[in-house]
């Protein structure tokens, strides 16, 4: 989820409070994640929280009468820090919220290198899971499905196989806020990949890569990136040859394939 102006200065300065005074756990991250779905699901109390022209300790007050008692203490404080800034958008702020708790998740699931990449790389996994099976991403926006029906679907297929940060972080992708599942999923693990101060390698290969081929690929981008770069590898034999590589923006294409779509579109010329 992209943020410009003000809700971008917002997001920065509560992801920064965040993690000066929470001890992070999967309970606080739900925490944000509830309330985020509060603010979705009632438009009047989204546009309030988010009204400039509403004195802001009069909103903080709204917030803490509202959700005292339900949420942790120091969520409360967040929340009610939250509706006293400016906001761009009013969606804003729900989505800063669910942010927050997804920055909240990981954090739970460990502060080391290995720990960061093994719920990066379940994360993918559950990913390519959804994208690749026809039937479980029907069933998964099927709308005439309740939202508990997909989280039990989601919990029988990924409980104990995955860390519980994944399967938590895998069912909050269905509460809407996203086109697609999947694309809830891979927001998250830029996520989880920032908080760990990394960036996420997207690479397709014709044939999978052995161990020594993905240390050298890790290493080079690495150092030409300036920061850890974790590897999501695909194997797409259509690609005949070579690699494509994303990170962000960026795209690198060395592939067979695409050698040969850039002749054919020279020869056409």
């Amino acid at each position: 989820m992209s943020m410009r102006g003000a809700s971008a200065e917002a997001a920065a300065g509560l992801t920064d409070r965040l993690g000066q005074v929470a001890t992070p756990s999967t309970a606080l991250g739900q925490d944000f994640f509830g309330v985020a779905g509060v603010l979705r699901s009632e438009p009047a109390l989204r546009r309030l929280a988010t009204d400039v022209s509403t004195d802001s300790a009069a909103k903080s007050g709204l917030m803490r009468s509202i959700f005292e008692g339900k949420i942790d203490g120091v969520a409360l404080d967040v929340v009610a820090d939250a509706v006293s800034r400016r906001w761009t958008a009013t969606r804003d702020l729900a989505d800063t919220l669910e942010q927050l708790g997804v920055v909240t998740v990981v954090r739970s699931a460990g502060s080391t290198p290995a720990e960061g990449s093994r719920l990066s790389d379940e994360l993918f996994g559950i990913g390519q899971t959804i994208n690749d099976n026809p039937d479980l991403r029907n069933a998964l926006g099927d709308p005439a499905r309740s939202g508990d029906d997909k989280r039990a679907l989601l919990r029988s297929l990924l409980e104990g196989k995955v860390l519980a940060e994944s399967l938590v972080l895998a069912q909050q992708a269905l509460s809407g806020a996203y086109r697609t599942v999947g694309l809830a999923i891979a927001d998250y693990q830029k996520i989880a990949a920032s908080v760990h101060e990394e960036s996420v390698a997207r690479v397709r290969v014709a044939q999978e890569l052995s161990t020594a081929d993905r240390d050298r690929l890790q290493r080079a981008l690495t150092r030409q990136y300036g920061r850890e770069v974790h590897l999501d590898v695909l194997v797409d034999p259509a690609l005949l040859g070579g690699m494509r590589i994303e990170i962000g923006d960026d795209v690198i294409d060395g592939t067979v394939a695409a050698r040969i779509d850039d002749a054919r579109r020279k020869l056409a010329g």
